[in-house]
């Protein structure tokens, strides 16, 4: 009987053991209520912030339009490396042929400019009118200096003082000079001069024709100037013509030497005094290297000469020393 108990308990133990476990018990809603709890929860919170719902949207707009332009801007990029070199080259090559184009334009547009600049310069310089002759017996070169027309003004008043230097080069030993003009763009001038060289030398110089305006109290400005080379005329006949005159570079000024003065004007008085000190490295005169200097002191007013004075002659010295008043 205890044997028959005990098999019966284990049938009964696996009986048990081959039974289906009944399935789990269905969730709850509680899951369910937490989340419409959280949505609540939030959408109560969207409608208590501090600002209008218009102002949300457009806030959601600008963030949404940025991470779009982020995305096309990483497309854009990734697309760009993925283009073939010869498309690059070609496209290079093109921007270069404009690039030269262009600037083949500019350096041409440039030149025409200058070049324009250039005649105009040249045109309103004015023109010189001269002669040239040559005495084969005495061996002279005569120039004449007859007139010049349409030269520019000078001056603030709208004119100019011109004068003619003539001189030959290399040698710039001999210079003339005709006689200045008061305020003509037209003078006359009707002068001549003569230059001693011989027909063979003549030909490695060459004249110098150089208009000036005169300027009392200051350097002269050189209006213009004509170069001819000697080598380059036939003197077999005179030569009568018309010259443009050509922008020329101002002559050195020739060193005369150095003055020392001193000026005291005493206004109670109305006195002025003019005392002169000392002069050094004046320039060369006589046959022997020196000068006998002196000093001439003048006093003027609206052009005219109300006074003058001179100091006394330092003989054969080329560094005088006067202290007069």
């Amino acid at each position: 009987m205890r044997l028959v108990d005990m098999a019966g308990v284990r049938l009964k133990r696996e009986a048990e053991e081959e039974e289906p476990r009944p399935p789990p018990p269905p969730p709850s809603h509680h899951s369910n209520h937490q989340f419409t709890s959280m949505k609540n929860k939030f959408f109560n919170e969207f409608t208590h912030l501090p600002m209008p719902m218009w102002a949300v949207g457009a806030i959601v707009v600008v963030v949404l339009a940025l991470v779009a332009c982020l995305v096309f801007c990483i497309y854009k990029k990734c697309f760009n490396k993925t283009k073939k070199p010869k498309a690059r080259e070609r496209k290079g090559g093109g921007r270069g042929r404009r690039k030269k184009e262009k600037e083949g334009e500019d350096a041409e547009e440039k030149k025409e400019g200058e070049e324009g600049k250039e005649e105009e310069e040249k045109e309103s310089l004015g023109k010189l009118e001269y002669t040239l002759d040559y005495n084969f017996t005495d061996n002279q070169l005569i120039v004449g200096i007859l007139q010049a027309q349409d030269l520019p003004a000078m001056d603030m008043g709208g004119t100019s003082d011109p004068y003619v230097k003539v001189y030959m080069l290399p040698d710039k030993k001999k210079k003339f000079e005709t006689k200045v003009q008061r305020k003509n763009l037209c003078p006359v001038f009707n002068e001549t001069f003569t230059f001693k060289i011989p027909y063979s030398e003549l030909g490695g110089q060459t004249l110098v024709l150089q208009v000036f305006d005169f300027d009392r109290f200051g350097k002269h400005d050189v209006i213009g100037e004509i170069k001819i080379p000697m080598n380059s005329i036939d003197l077999g006949q005179p030569i009568h013509e018309w010259k443009d005159l050509v922008g020329g570079e101002k002559e050195e000024q020739e060193k005369l030497g150095d003055i020392c003065i001193s000026l005291r004007y005493v206004p109670t008085a109305g006195k002025l005094t003019v005392n002169i000190m000392e002069a050094k490295n004046l320039k060369k005169m006589d046959v022997g290297g020196l000068s006998d200097p002196f000093v001439k002191v003048v006093l003027q007013h609206n052009g005219k000469r109300i006074k003058k004075k001179k100091t006394s002659v330092k003989q054969n010295t080329l560094n005088p020393y006067f202290n007069e008043s």
